[in-house]
């Protein structure tokens, strides 16, 4: 019987959609459909388990799943036996404390004695502790920012994207205490076969990040111009130059990464390329 590998993927939510996303990007085809809790994939060996967030530490710790994708916070709240196989760079967010908008704060010190309400306890304790601080802890499943206007609370802990759920419960973020990402857990103690799957899909992953963090350029330089430009090219090894019917000038293929795209697009035009064209890449493959 064929092995395949079993994942985790949160069942809704913005990490749901990112995740959902990034397996349909590896070329995985799959049948998710509504209120569907188990699926397989047609042109792959992996078997999906579409579980609530916070259940996906413990159910790769278990090794009910062998690997789970799931917010960084919430790997480090659970504090399951799992290792962090790789970083995915998507669905990023930050853990912060927020208080009322008219109360003064001027450093972490200034949290002593307040009670706090938060649905990570074990990160906010860690926190407290490194500083300092000593502050009652209130813990809650859900509906963070309230707890101030209804008394529970002076302060609250909870997660941050834009920062408008807060100003919308009259809080202001304060400090940042832990900064999250999605990242791919692992099952501590997976077998070679279940190993050698996710090595397979890894090199799917890295693929399609590393084209998304990349441009492909091409432009045309005068041929004089030519060794400045390949000073300044970051490329993957060496672009390709390819000369056009126009004598003395060349074109040259080259890929830049996202990071560094306007600084090295200003210095090319510096150095006397034109024409230059950027084109996505669907896939990199190393």
């Amino acid at each position: 019987m064929e092995s395949k590998i079993k994942i985790a993927l949160q069942k809704s939510g913005r990490l749901s959609e990112d995740s959902l996303s990034l397996i349909k990007e590896c070329g995985i085809q799959f049948n998710n459909g509504t209120g569907k809790l188990m699926s397989e994939s047609s042109n792959f060996p992996i078997h999906f388990l579409f579980l609530r967030d916070d259940d996906i530490p413990g159910y790769v710790s278990d090794g009910v799943a062998d690997i789970g994708i799931v917010g960084e916070n919430v790997v480090f709240e659970k504090n399951k036996e799992v290792e962090i196989v790789h970083r995915l760079g998507f669905s990023k967010c930050r853990l912060s404390i927020a208080i009322p908008k008219g109360q003064k704060f001027n450093s972490p010190a200034d949290l002593n004695g307040l009670s706090i309400a938060t649905s990570y306890p074990r990160i906010l304790s860690h926190f407290l502790k490194e500083n300092n601080i000593h502050s009652d802890i209130h813990e809650i499943s859900g509906s963070v920012e309230i707890a101030p206007s209804i008394g529970l609370a002076e302060a609250v802990c909870d997660i941050v994207s834009s920062g408008s759920t807060l100003m919308s419960n009259g809080l202001k973020e304060v400090e940042v205490i832990f900064k999250s990402e999605a990242v791919l857990i692992g099952n501590k103690n997976m077998n070679g076969e279940i190993k050698a799957l996710l090595n397979q899909l890894l090199f799917r992953i890295k693929s399609v990040q590393a084209a998304k963090n990349n441009k492909y350029i091409i432009l045309n330089a005068p041929n004089k111009a030519i060794p400045k430009i390949i000073d300044i090219l970051p490329g993957m090894k060496s672009p390709t130059v390819v000369p056009l019917a126009l004598e003395g000038w060349s074109s040259l293929y080259s890929v830049i990464n996202e990071n560094e795209f306007w600084e090295v697009i200003e210095n090319l035009k510096g150095a006397g390329a034109e024409g230059i064209l950027v084109v996505p890449i669907e896939k990199m493959i190393f």
